[in-house]
């Protein structure tokens, strides 16, 4: 007789993921359990699987799989959704919620509307630029005094083109590109060169961005181990650092992504960058394993 797996579908600006309550379901093979799940034609559809788990160091604990069954450090969109599910439901009864990940406790300001959790703004941390932090490999090998060198702009050939590379970890490898005719990218064939070259020992997301302004940006977004998603809340605020550390624009910045507008603000007092978005529950299912 097949298994009764209660599940929540949620979306961060179509960022839009499975969402599993740790407290009182058991899951053994999260892995094979996400590229199943994730399918949009045999399973319940999804860009990935989000656990919500106890927490021996914070309120709660999220563990996130990509739709081909990898575990990511870390997803922006799914933290805005994991807040708003655990106090819907009652796991966490406050409007700051301390979450734990793989890239370390996020902090979690929800946002309420009429009486209702809409979205929230998290506290990402400071991003990471040491390339071994990222990691990147650059050629050749940086030394020991030259571990503190950004990869800010950095060549590197894709299917024969330079293009010049950012490279940014929220918790998560980030490469950012500037570019103009975005929405023409054939992301499909473009998105796995920048996922899997060698730069990137790791693998990497990859973020094509329009500069509209200073406070304001284009992008669209290759997930590593997802494809092209139309959000990336890491992602976005990868893109705002590297367009500060390019000089393209402030430290406050609106991001335009397929699925909607996310704001990223990198303070420049504490070095931590906040981002701010929707977070909306879609349905509650049943999945029969």
């Amino acid at each position: 007789m097949a298994r009764e797996l209660r599940f929540t579908k949620m979306q961060g600006i179509g960022n839009d993921y499975v969402y599993i309550n740790g407290f009182e379901e058991e899951i053994n093979n999260p892995g094979e359990l996400a590229t199943r799940i994730s399918d949009r034609h045999f399973g319940v559809g999804s860009d990935g699987l989000v656990l919500i788990l106890p927490s021996g160091v914070a309120d709660l604990r999220m563990r996130m799989f990509n739709a081909d069954g990898t575990e990511a450090e870390m997803c922006g969109n799914a933290t805005r959704c994991v807040g708003k599910y655990a106090y819907d439901r009652g796991l966490v009864k406050k409007d700051v919620i301390r979450l734990e990940t793989a890239a370390g406790i996020k902090i979690i300001r929800l946002k309420f509307e009429a009486g209702t959790v809409c979205g929230a703004t998290v506290d990402m941390g400071e991003p990471i630029l040491v390339p071994s932090r990222i990691p990147v490999e650059l050629a050749p090998v940086l030394s020991v005094d030259e571990e503190d060198r950004r990869c800010i702009a950095h060549p590197i050939q894709v299917d024969g083109r330079t293009y010049a590379v950012t490279a940014v970890s929220m918790g998560n490898p980030h490469a950012v590109v500037f570019m103009q005719g975005i929405d023409e990218l054939d992301l499909p064939a473009l998105g796995p060169l920048f996922e899997h070259h060698p730069l990137f020992p790791r693998r990497t997301n990859t973020e094509f961005v329009e500069v509209l302004s200073s406070t304001s940006i284009r992008m669209r977004v290759w997930e590593r181990g997802a494809g092209e998603t139309l959000a990336c809340g890491t992602g976005a605020c990868a893109a705002a650092v590297a367009c500060a550390l390019n000089g393209y624009t402030g430290r406050s910045v609106d991001v335009e992504l397929r699925g909607g507008v996310l704001h990223v603000d990198w303070d420049e007092a504490s070095g931590h960058v906040y981002m701010s978005g929707a977070a909306v529950t879609v349905f509650d299912g049943v999945y029969y394993l």
